[in-house]
């Protein structure tokens, strides 16, 4: 009797079961395949615990708050994003349907459930593609880049799901088959982490809303010698909606920036502020900055004097700003932000296949308290940056 949990499979008994899941089909995957103990899109803890069914009304101070359907839904786990749970997955024992819910203890009224597959083998099989696609592995291998790489990428995805949903697909896998295959526009680099498709920011901003600068515009602490090459060749928006570009003055240095600022002074500045090149702001009181021996983009905030990573490099920056700008098309085209807690996680999960240190909280600089701008930023619901 109880959970087992042999070679990263967690299987259950009949007695388990009983009388909680009567669903045929779902008790034969529970009793003989199992679910995977963990995956990156799919947490399964939930059964190691005893007993390993709990009915969601067993988890919140007043049941008789909860919206009826909620009730006798049983919590088998956790919707994850790279770093942590999202949503509790919860299941309809009876029908073998699987929902998502935000399970609130104290105020079960707040409750609701949301589809996300037709059955657990739709739910594996859903997860197993999507993460092949972020592992390029699998029916994603090898990896191909462009345009016509990610169509086809997302097209593929899309035919996954679409064989397993009796209904509309549900938004989770709508916006993975939208947004994931994203991360395939570029290739890996070389001097900077990826080389863009020629012409892809001058034909999502249109060539007016870049700019491009010239060596008098750059301090003679940017020895990156790619990064100079990307600023005066491919250039970079001047608003990207979440950053802005300082374009009236030759780039000063950090130092440079607050010299005649009497609210900062030299002790205050990061130890290297004569080789951060500040290229704009991404808030009123937070500095867009560039490493100019390594090429890395950093953000300087004044309210907690911490120098904190942003991007890996400004190749990885353009791709971020191109990013949200295509999100936005979609979700005018598909109300993505419907469900914005989802499509944020999403959108984390896309920037941090293309890369890592935009999103790992991972400490870089002295004083690093983990917190990183982009996958805050996606996730600011009141600040609206994901909507079209």
């Amino acid at each position: 009797m109880g959970t087992t949990d042999a070679g990263g499979v967690i299987t259950l008994t009949d007695e388990d079961l009983d009388p909680l899941v009567t669903h045929a089909e779902t008790r034969r995957l529970l009793t003989g395949r199992g679910l995977p103990s963990g995956s990156p899109v799919l947490a399964f803890g939930a059964l190691r615990e005893r007993p390993a069914l709990r009915r969601v009304a067993e988890l919140v101070d007043d049941a008789e708050k909860l919206a009826e359907e909620l009730r006798d839904q049983l919590v088998i786990g956790a919707l994850r994003t790279f770093d942590r749970d999202l949503e509790s997955l919860v299941l309809n024992g009876a029908t073998g349907e699987v929902f998502t819910t935000y399970v609130h203890p104290r105020n079960p009224g707040l409750m609701d459930l949301s589809p996300l597959a037709p059955s657990l083998e739709a739910l594996l099989r859903f997860a197993a593609a999507t993460d092949e696609l972020t592992a390029s592995r699998g029916r994603f291998a090898p990896p191909e880049y462009g345009p016509k790489a990610v169509a086809a990428a997302s097209e593929r995805l899309t035919s996954v799901f679409a064989a397993g949903a009796e209904e509309d697909l549900a938004p989770y896998w709508r916006m993975a088959a939208l947004i994931r295959p994203l991360a395939r526009i570029a290739r890996p680099g070389t001097g900077l982490a990826l080389d863009l498709p020629p012409r892809l920011l001058d034909e999502e901003f249109g060539p007016a809303a870049l700019v491009r600068f010239e060596d008098v515009d750059f301090p003679g602490t940017l020895t990156h010698e790619p990064t100079r090459r990307f600023l005066s060749e491919v250039g970079l928006p001047e608003n990207g909606y979440w950053y802005e570009l300082d374009t009236d003055v030759p780039l000063p240095t950090l130092a440079e920036y607050y010299a005649d600022q009497d609210e900062f002074t030299t002790d205050d500045l990061p130890e290297e502020a004569d080789r951060l090149i500040r290229l704009g702001y991404l808030l009123e009181d937070t500095s867009l900055v560039i490493d100019g021996a390594t090429g890395a983009i950093l953000c300087w905030s004044e309210p907690d004097a911490i120098l904190r990573p942003l991007n890996a490099d400004i190749s990885t920056l353009a791709f971020t700003v191109w990013l949200v700008h295509r999100e936005k098309a979609l979700d005018e085209a598909h109300d993505l932000t419907d469900a914005y807690e989802q499509l944020a996680a999403t959108m984390a999960e896309t920037l941090a296949a293309v890369d890592p240190i935009a999103c790992d909280p991972t400490p870089r600089t002295p004083q690093d308290d983990g917190r990183r701008y982009w996958p805050e930023a996606f996730e600011d619901q009141a600040g609206g940056g994901l909507y079209a």
